[in-house]
């Protein structure tokens, strides 16, 4: 019978070590991609008002 020895194998800790460094990387840019339109819809109102109108 033949064994593999596949190099592309990684562990159970390398898989959860690399889940979660996605998991950081997706909080982070949800955060960076969200907060500009929360900070936009909060901003007050353009005080010279509509030139097209």
């Amino acid at each position: 019978m033949k064994k593999d020895n596949n190099s592309d194998k990684i562990t159970r800790k390398e898989a959860i070590q690399k889940m979660g460094k996605y998991a950081a990387l997706t909080a982070v840019g949800t955060f960076v991609i969200l907060n500009p339109l929360k900070a936009q819809s909060s901003s007050p109102p353009d005080a010279g008002g509509d030139p097209f109108d």
